[in-house]
């Protein structure tokens, strides 16, 4: 019986090193394919970085033909900045366009606007109130002189 205990652990650790031996082969291989792509994505991401500096460059250039120097400079900077200020609301989820966040609402479905009917902002909502209000804690005569203070007591009964 002992042989056989022996037997099942040596085989156990062998199954479990020939998996992970596999396991990290097939890592190795995913991180190596994920290395490359990354460098790619990285060497395209400079070479567009230099291509939109050079544009950057020659629309100054070709403006600084008919203006002074720094007023074409300047106009290059603020076409920039306005392409950047654009791009960067595209980027940025608002509540008009569907992201991964947050999904698209379909406006027209939700506020019956889709059957010719005229849109209504429902009325505010004022924050709930009591059915009853509390009252103070009353002293009963005859029973408030036995009351113990450090049991609980039920307000407003």
């Amino acid at each position: 019986m002992n042989r056989l205990e022996h037997l099942d652990k040596s085989l156990v650790d062998e199954l479990t090193r020939a998996a992970r031996e596999a396991v990290r082969d097939e890592l190795r291989e995913q991180t190596r394919k994920q290395r490359r792509k990354a460098a790619l994505y990285a060497g395209a991401g400079a070479a567009g970085l230099y291509a939109g500096a050079a544009l950057a460059l020659a629309f100054g250039l070709a403006l600084a033909l008919g203006l002074p120097d720094w007023a074409a400079a300047l106009i290059t900077a603020v076409v920039l900045g306005v392409v950047a200020y654009f791009l960067r609301s595209a980027a940025r989820p608002s509540a008009d366009r569907p992201s991964a966040d947050h999904p698209a609402v379909d406006r027209s479905a939700a506020d019956g606007s889709s059957m010719g009917t005229p849109s209504v902002t429902p009325p505010p909502v004022s924050p709930p109130t009591p059915e009853r209000p509390v009252a103070p804690p009353t002293v009963d005569a005859a029973h408030g002189a036995g009351v113990d203070p450090e049991v609980p007591h039920r307000w407003g009964r």
